[in-house]
């Protein structure tokens, strides 16, 4: 059982806060740092010091750190082109001694596209099908060969597909609720499909779906992990729960209904309901990033038990 440690740091998080926040993933024992990849904050707080960019922090984190695994939920594919994405990636993977993850998704937050000039096209998932495409094929393209792709959306003619990863596949990431698209664009990329934000019961429709889509490609259901990515709010005590939940603007019944809340044990055994239904690696949503002591109270009392 994986725990991760997912960050939003558009709300609010320069590099040297989401430094201390890796490096105490990695010393605590969890086994990767996430972070999200938007440039504008949602709901209600200031986003000060201001956005974030989530490869250039993952390049400086590949450096500081020497375990945890390093990616993001999810790059959006409107930010980047898919040849620049592929290099970017790459990089950092090299940079990290091959610790490196891509979680990419379509892009969906129009605001922060106007906010910054960058374009948000109509149709997002064929170019995410595209860059898919584009960004495995280049670094499976063999040494001294060159890279072809002629699409919709995208055009790329005698690339040398370099540079190359660390890893000799780095894992692909696909997430995300729709039924029938993504099942099948999954099932063709990913090593690993996330579901983000749900409950048990539309995980197990969700993983389901992807599952039979992975069989009808001609791969092995159990080929992909299956994760979770859940806002997480743990506390020795109720008092601490509510003064946790407090300090992220959220209700406890809320975060007990919709995440991963409460004591150590409750939160243990909502986690065994998601393992019921075959997901084995949890994206823990860390919305206070100052709270230290909310990762060493996980590491120590719900990590220690799924161990």
């Amino acid at each position: 059982m994986d725990l991760r440690i997912f960050t939003e740091p558009q709300q609010g998080a320069s590099y040297d806060t989401l430094l201390t926040v890796a490096k105490a993933t990695e010393d605590l024992g969890f086994d990767a740092f996430f972070r999200s990849d938007h440039y504008l904050k949602m709901g209600d707080v200031d986003g000060l010091p201001g956005p974030t960019d989530a490869w250039i922090t993952l390049a400086g984190l590949a450096r500081e750190t020497k375990r945890i695994r390093l990616g993001t939920l999810m790059t959006a594919a409107t930010f980047r082109l898919p040849g620049v994405l592929a290099i970017q990636v790459a990089q950092v993977d090299q940079m990290s001694g091959g610790r490196v993850e891509l979680g990419l998704g379509a892009g969906w937050f129009e605001e922060e596209h106007k906010a910054y000039g960058i374009p948000f096209p109509k149709e997002k998932f064929g170019r995410l099908e595209e860059q898919l495409a584009i960004v495995t094929g280049l670094w499976e393209t063999k040494l001294g060969d060159t890279f072809d792709f002629h699409g919709t959306y995208y055009d790329l003619t005698g690339s040398p597909a370099l540079p190359k990863p660390a890893q000799a596949r780095i894992p692909v990431l696909i997430g995300g609720h729709g039924a029938t698209r993504t099942p099948k664009l999954t099932a063709r990329y990913a090593d690993e499909f996330n579901m983000p934000f749900a409950s048990v019961e539309d995980s197990e429709r969700q993983f389901g779906r992807v599952r039979a889509a992975v069989e009808a490609a001609g791969r092995g259901a159990d080929e992909l992990a299956y994760s979770n990515a859940l806002v997480v709010c743990v506390g020795k005590d109720d008092q601490e729960v509510a003064r946790r939940a407090a300090a992220i603007g959220r209700e406890v019944a809320e975060l007990k209904e919709n995440g991963l809340a409460g004591t150590p044990a409750e939160v243990v055994e909502k986690i065994g309901r998601y393992a019921e239904i075959g997901s084995g690696r949890f994206y823990l949503q860390i919305l206070d990033l100052s709270d230290l002591d909310h990762l060493e109270l996980i590491s120590a009392q719900v990590q220690s038990q799924l161990s």
